[in-house]
């Protein structure tokens, strides 16, 4: 998470709990209306995929693709 990622949490945190709310939604719509469909990734999870991808560590035709719940952590 990025620094300015956890400066904002910290400062929501302080927030009474009917603002937190507010601030969440109010972040939530700010997101949504970014990336309607939640698509893009961030620097950060991009490098995560790119490394996922370039490991090998699972082939494709290993993944039950039709039963994902499986793979949860």
């Amino acid at each position: 998470m990025s620094n300015i990622a956890m400066d904002a949490a910290r400062l929501m945190d302080m927030l009474p709990e009917e603002d937190k709310s507010f601030a969440y939604e109010f972040i939530k719509k700010l997101v949504r209306a970014w990336d309607p469909d939640f698509t893009k990734v961030t620097p950060e999870e991009a490098a995560k995929i790119d490394a996922a991808e370039k490991s090998g560590f699972v082939a494709e035709k290993d993944i039950d693709w039709d039963n994902l719940g499986k793979y949860a952590q």
